[in-house]
């Protein structure tokens, strides 16, 4: 009987925290929809990790390194045999890649960047923040499969308890004539962790005046163990990567815990953060648009607060 098919993304035989989440949600989705959970990988190693999250089954085809081209060719193959009722797609920037260009190929619908997920009398309903997350729609995805990207921490990663190493499936493919070829890889700096990934995150904005004054920020995310976050104007600056910006044109996030030091709140940023689960703020202006989404407001010179913190995360931790 139709069911849930997930694409996921593993390093090194283990699958990345987006696709643990799809996987958690789709075996949801597979049980009210009277079907089997099942996952695509390009690694067969992937397996056992798959299995743990409740995939009977995981479709494997040899695409090797992502490429539109040849994922969109492969997964589509997989669908085929799967003959799934609903496609999942962690909301990385491959799943949001490869969403669109498969339901193109599949003339299905899909719904991106969704919070919510629900299989009723036979039609996937999603809920997805609009208007920068001031107001949610609710659509029903038409097609089959219906296909959805799930927004990063929206779902939590639960295994299925005693799940054996999923069955593995080989799929054959024709990826055609490519006209795209993977050039170079650009890794994170060694020690920080992927926004996409982290539970906890800590930003810095224009209060930090300078790019060398980031250590403040750098040093309490280790501490906490948590990612490094930016606004898109210390990106601007020139301060910090681009993949550490935080907003509508940086990456929308929605840590348990988002910390924001010397962060106005302007209203981009606030688009890609205010669906965090507690939000701290620390600003001198007691006036700062932040404060306005913010759990906890801390006014004050974040130069003092900053280390303060450190010190005592580092304390807390050692005992």
């Amino acid at each position: 009987m139709p069911g849930v098919l997930v694409f996921t993304e593993s390093s090194n035989g283990k699958l990345k925290k987006a696709s643990r989440e799809a996987l958690s949600i789709g075996r949801t989705l597979a049980n009210a929809a009277g079907g089997d959970l099942v996952a695509f990988a390009t690694d067969a190693a992937a397996a056992e990790d798959a299995g743990r999250y409740g995939a009977k089954k995981l479709y494997v085809a040899n695409a090797g390194a992502y490429s539109t081209e040849s994922h969109t060719a492969a997964l589509a193959a997989a669908v085929k045999e799967a003959n799934p009722a609903i496609l999942l797609f962690g909301g990385t920037s491959n799943g949001r890649d490869l969403a669109p260009r498969v339901a193109a190929r599949l003339d299905a619908g899909v719904a991106s960047d969704v919070d919510r997920l629900e299989w009723i009398d036979g039609k996937l309903r999603a809920r997805r923040p609009v208007y920068s997350g001031k107001a949610f729609a609710t659509v029903e995805v038409s097609g089959t499969p219906a296909i959805a990207t799930t927004r990063p921490n929206a779902f939590p990663a639960e295994e299925a308890g005693g799940g054996a190493a999923a069955e593995v499936v080989n799929v054959s493919f024709d990826a055609g004539d490519a006209r795209v070829k993977l050039v170079d890889t650009h890794t994170p700096e060694a020690g920080e962790m992927s926004l996409a990934e982290a539970d906890i995150i800590v930003s810095g904005g224009r209060g930090l005046k300078e790019a060398t004054n980031f250590s403040y920020i750098r040093d309490l995310a280790h501490a906490i163990g948590g990612a490094v976050g930016a606004s898109r104007a210390t990106v601007d600056a020139g301060w910090i990567d681009h993949q550490h910006q935080v907003g509508q044109t940086g990456r929308v996030v929605s840590p348990n815990v988002y910390i924001a030091a010397g962060v106005s709140g302007a209203i981009q940023h606030l688009a890609g953060m205010s669906s965090s689960k507690h939000i701290v703020a620390i600003n001198k202006d007691p006036e700062a648009p932040i404060f306005r989404v913010a759990d906890l407001g801390v006014v004050g010179d974040l130069f003092q607060i900053l280390p303060a913190l450190t010190e005592e995360v580092k304390k807390a931790k050692a005992h």
